[in-house]
């Protein structure tokens, strides 16, 4: 025996490189038929009768005076393609002629694989010569490979000819090998009652073996893929033929394999119509009607019985996979003498996943094509992930178990083996010596430390054992020693129990070739998210796509990218439907919940409310045609428990769904990190911003909007129902809530749509200051909220049931600080808006308002020069706006400070603090940033930094500080000059009830003391002199009023009185006996007693007449 062949090296390292050079055939077969992958040389349409001459003449092609301009880009476009063809030299079945079975097998359907798919290239030739022609035109000769890759092409022009003549020498060998799987072929080969009635891969089926390892004479036999043989089956008989015509074994081998199916995998997605390329063959070849017949007859038999035994076979691995896990992951510690129970089932699931797969792509017309759709492969594929996680989960369990298993009686038993055997060649002799040394050294003391293991040495030497005495006139016939490989082949498995279950997982698990079958992967992840007991399963299909990166190839790099682009597009896919299932069941419960908190709000009692009054007055109710309403509550009331509700039924839905996110908390795809439940959140991110969007109900259109009261009380039933989800599902609801909360708080959410900030600062803006602006709306003091004016104009909506403290409270809860900043900015807009035109008219009017100023103690000059002044009403209107948006602002940011204090009062404190700290002397920078904290919190300043800031924005290069001083003074003297004339409006009016004028004028008061104390203190003046200057102008002219005779302009004198009080009350700068030295207090008290001369009180039946 030669033992420098090293047949075992190379048969090792020719069954890989066959596999790598498989997977470029095929990926060059794709590129040249994807119009994005296809070279351009074969679109370019002036290559077209260079192309069409090669394909004619190859292999000989004269390139002289026939193909011209194609030297440089051809040789760039197909020398890497042309390269790929040539490794077709480097795999040779020739190179290797021994008789080990499975690697021998491998090896020829491999070589057949590559010609078969070689044949399917259609521009191969088109290819190859462009590159040579190129080639020689630049190097001025032929490529050395071309003539025998030319050669090639034309003898493999019909690939099965070719092949069955190639291989007749190696008929009696390849039959040999074939007929070892005579017995075990039909064994695996069963339908799924006897599988039933033998209680296949069931533990609790024999109690008292539950603990004896698993163990046969035929160990990786057991978990050998179907395909892999019913591939060397059908291949080997194509290429082998004239075997079924002599041998009855053969024929009825091969007869079983074609009742099997109608397809077989070649690579990826490319397959084999065994039948048609059967029947093929077989037609040209004299003295072969009989197999044709045989092939048709098991054709046949295929369409009637293939599917439905199939089905079976899946439905009853259902069930044996659930038994096995439940088992295995109760006592994990049984995965050690039972480890063979989990390859075995994995390898018969993903049979039978992968023969649905290729049959459904390739679906032939039958009676009853729902034998090929399964709408409960979610279940068995999530079983298979659940078996594999189980072995990963307790992979130290299994490895401690083989290494006592293999230290203490693999190497005795083959020690014994090996002294008993007669004949023992001294290389063979110091393998098997080497064997036993190899295993006795091993020590779970190596288990303890984690030490890597690493025994592919001792498989590699067990290889070559079988290659030296598998060939013809060994030394040492293994076929005579059957003991000894019964041993070794048991101890092969046993070590990959220690170092390689990893690989073994991959083998008998790996279903990545739904990659390349998207569409049947979607299709059956439609179907089975269809089932509602399948819906705990679905996590299963994302979880599949991590199997992808693994059938990638070192030999087809450019096949990565493609890879992990359909990988993630897939997993992303599958993931967002689950997300989007679940989260609109939790929405919808969600909602549900939302409905029955909103049948509990005080506003829906006043039925009730109305029943017992009329029952305590022994009145009967007022008869209507409306049913009574049930009570809150009365849904909970069951009669029959059987009977499910939709709130059952939701539930039974979520709690499936949410099962399926335990299979695994993370994943990998390629080098991606995937996260299940991050997809869950990002829905529901999304759904409830939408969802708290759409409760606001605001109509652009009609002004409509619900209260913000209305609006919180359902938030919180969402987010209450939302935290129940963390009963169901480990995932943070309360990050999730606090994400959507927050960017409710800015004017766009994380996708760029509108939130509730937006909405309500719109809605405030546009539907109530817009009326209270045309005293439609009227501030009211006194309840600290808008009311309505009696108008004949219906209002589409109550002021005070969105302007009271508990709702304006309620929109603080909403937006919170950032909302209440936006909200701010926009009345600020209004307020400058307003400015630029007060300041326009108080330019126009400077000539008149400089010398009102410096006369004002004058009344005849005086009443001569306000005959000149034009638009006093006008600057008062634009003021009473200011102060309506301001006055509005001042009840927001009390309520926000309410709700602040609630929440963080230590912080309040703080603030509070600070804020009292600053003194009038400090710098005015330092001053106004401590009042913007303050603000921010809600708290009120002397100086409001807001506005500050909003109207020194509105200076511009073009003024000085002085000219803006000049301004800032004669506007109060306008303002002053111009109070008056309020007197001549009847709405000026004092209104008692509501401690305010009917046409806001009060507001007047708010307006006059922020605007000046910001203008006065961008322009860095003192703002008390300023006002107190405007408080002795003002006092002159209203105390004018009383000298007037004509009563028309003073019926609303006293009212108009009031204003001065409300001035100085409001103002930090001001006081009453300042307000005192300039107008007398006795006409102040006059007026008070005037506005509240007599009014009624109402007391339950009795009427009070209170008078002053």
């Amino acid at each position: 025996m030669d033992y420098h062949q090293k047949l075992a090296e190379k048969l090792s390292i020719l069954n890989e490189r066959g596999n790598g050079v498989l997977i470029r055939m095929n990926y060059i077969k794709k590129s040249c038929a994807d119009p994005k992958l296809r070279p351009a040389i074969l679109t370019d349409k002036t290559k077209e009768p260079a192309i069409k001459y090669i394909n004619k003449k190859f292999p000989n092609i004269d390139f002289r005076g026939n193909i011209v301009s194609v030297k440089k880009p051809l040789r760039n476009d197909s020398e890497k393609v042309s390269g790929e063809l040539t490794d077709l030299f480097n795999f040779d079945l020739q190179a290797v002629n021994f008789d080990f079975t499975k690697n021998y097998l491998d090896l020829i359907v491999t070589y057949t694989s590559v010609i078969i798919t070689l044949s399917r290239i259609e521009d191969k030739k088109a290819l190859v010569g462009m590159f040579n022609c190129a080639h020689e035109m630049t190097n001025g000769s032929s490529d050395p490979s071309y003539p025998r890759l030319g050669q090639m092409f034309v003898e493999y022009e019909h690939p099965w000819k070719k092949l069955t003549e190639e291989f007749g020498p190696h008929t009696k060998s390849v039959t040999a090998a074939l007929l070892s799987l005579r017995m075990l072929y039909p064994r695996r080969n069963l339908p799924a009652e006897q599988w039933r009635s033998a209680q296949l891969l069931s533990l609790l089926s024999a109690p008292a073996a539950m603990l004896d390892p698993a163990c046969c004479d035929t160990m990786a036999c057991e978990y050998l893929s179907m395909e892999v043989m019913e591939r060397w089956i059908i291949i080997g008989f194509l290429l082998c033929h004239s075997s079924l015509n002599t041998n009855q074994a053969t024929l009825e081998l091969w007869k079983m394999a074609l009742r099997s199916g109608l397809y077989l995998t070649l690579t990826r997605d490319e397959v084999l119509n065994i039948h048609k390329v059967s029947e093929d063959l077989f037609d040209n070849i004299k003295g072969y009607s009989k197999r044709v017949a045989d092939i048709k007859e098991c054709r046949d038999h295929v369409l009637v019985n293939s599917g439905a035994m199939h089905r079976e076979r899946r439905q009853f691995l259902r069930g044996a996979m659930k038994e096995l896990f439940k088992v295995l992951e109760d006592e994990p510690g049984l995965l050690g003498p039972k480890a063979l129970f989990v390859f075995m089932a994995l390898s018969f699931s993903r049979d039978e996943v992968l023969w649905l797969v290729r049959h459904s792509e390739n679906m032939p017309k039958i009676k009853t094509p729902e034998d090929y759709v399964d709408n409960q492969m979610a279940e068995l594929l999530f079983y298979m992930e659940k078996l594999s996680g189980l072995m990963r989960k307790y992979s130290h369990v299994v490895q401690r178990y083989h290494v006592q298993y293999l230290a203490q009686f693999d190497a005795l038993v083959l020690n014994d083996t090996i002294q008993n055997m007669y004949v023992c060649p001294e290389e063979e002799s110091v393998l098997l010596s080497s064997f036993v040394s190899v295993l006795s050294a091993l020590s779970v003391k190596q288990v303890e430390n984690k030490e890597e293991f690493d025994l592919r040495p001792l498989r590699l030497d067990w290889l070559r054992l079988q290659a030296y005495t598998s060939v013809n006139k060994a030394p040492l016939p293994l076929k005579d020693y059957p003991d000894l490989a019964k041993v070794m082949n048991m101890i092969q498995f046993h070590t990959r129990m220690v170092d390689s279950v990893e690989e073994l997982l991959h083998e008998t698990s790996d279903v990545s070739i739904l990659c390349f079958y998207p569409r049947v992967f979607e299709k059956m992840f439609s179907q089975s998210s269809e089932e509602m007991t399948m819906k705990r399963y679905l996590m299963s299909f994302p979880s599949v796509c991590s199997h992808f990166s693994q059938c990638a190839h070192p030999l087809c790099p450019e096949e990565v990218s493609a890879l992990e682009k359909r990988s993630l597009r897939l997993c992303v896919t599958f993931l967002e439907q689950i997300a989007k299932q679940t989260s609109g069941v939790v929405l919808e419960i969600c909602a549900e919940q939302h409905n029955l908190n909103d049948e509990l709000l005080p506003k829906h009692c006043a039925e009730s409310i109305s029943a017992a009054r009329y029952r305590k007055q022994k009145k009967p109710p007022p008869k209507k045609g409306e049913v009574q309403k049930e009570k809150p509550g009365a849904e909970s009331l069951r009669k029959d428990r059987t009977i499910l509700t939709n709130m059952d039924k939701m539930h039974l839905m979520l709690t499936e769904l949410c099962s399926s996110f335990s299979l695994c908390t993370d994943f990998a795809v390629f080098d991606h990190t995937v996260i299940p439940t991050e997809f869950l959140l990002s829905h529901l991110e999304m759904r409830l911003s939408e969802i708290i969007v759409r409760m606001a109900n605001y109509n652009k259109t009609t002004q409509e909007i619900t209260r913000p009261s209305d609006l919180l009380a359902g938030l919180r039933a969402y987010t209450a129902n939302l935290h129940w989800l963390t009963s169901y599902i480990n995932v943070d609801v309360a990050r999730l809530v606090k994400s959507v909360l927050l960017q409710q708080t800015v004017p766009l959410d994380s996708h760029g749509g509108q939130t509730i900030t937006t909405i309500y600062t719109n809605w405030f803006l546009e539907g109530l200051l817009r009326q209270a602006s045309n005293s439609l709306i009227v501030h009211c003091p006194t309840m600290h909220c808008f009311v309505n004016q009696s108008t004949d104009i219906e209002s589409t909506f109550r002021a005070e049931e969105f302007s009271d403290i508990s709702e304006l409270r309620a929109l603080a809860e909403l937006i919170g600080p950032y909302g209440m900043k936006f909200l701010s900015e926009n009345l600020m807009w209004h307020i400058t808006s307003q400015v630029t035109e007060i300041k326009k008219m108080v330019i126009e009017n400077m000539d008149v308002l400089v010398q009102m100023k410096n006369n004002f103690d004058k009344p005849e000059e005086m009443a001569n020069l306000k005959r000149r002044l034009t638009g006093g009403e006008n600057i008062l209107k634009r003021m009473t706006i200011i102060g309506v948006i301001l006055s509005f602002r001042a009840m927001t940011q009390d309520c926000l400070k309410d709700i602040l204090d609630k929440h963080c009062p230590y912080m309040m404190r703080s603030v509070e603090s600070l804020r009292d700290f600053v003194s009038p002397e400090a710098d005015i920078q330092v001053t106004l940033n401590v009042f913007e904290l303050a603000s921010a919190a809600g708290l009120t300043c002397n100086i409001d930094p807001a506005l500050v800031a909003a109207i020194g924005s509105m200076q511009t290069d073009n003024t000085s500080m002085d000219e803006e001083y000049k301004l800032s003074c004669l506007l109060l003297v306008y303002i002053a000059v111009s109070l008056p004339t309020m007197a001549l409006d009847p709405n000026s009016l004092y209104n008692r009830e509501h401690g305010g004028h009917n046409n806001n004028i009060h507001c007047l008061a708010t307006a006059i003391n922020q605007l000046a104390a910001a203008m006065f203190t961008i322009q860095n003046k003192n703002i008390e002199q300023q006002l107190k200057e405007f408080l002795l102008m003002a006092s002159s002219t209203l105390l004018q009023l009383g000298q007037n005779v004509e009563r028309v302009e003073s019926k609303n004198r006293e009212s108009v009185y009031l204003l001065l009080h409300m001035i100085v009350e409001e103002s930090p700068f001001l006081s009453q006996d300042m307000l005192e030295s300039c107008f007398p207090y006795v006409l102040l008290r006059n007026a008070y007693r005037e506005v509240y001369k007599s009014f009624v009180i109402t007391l339950g039946n009795v009427h009070l007449n209170v008078t002053s």
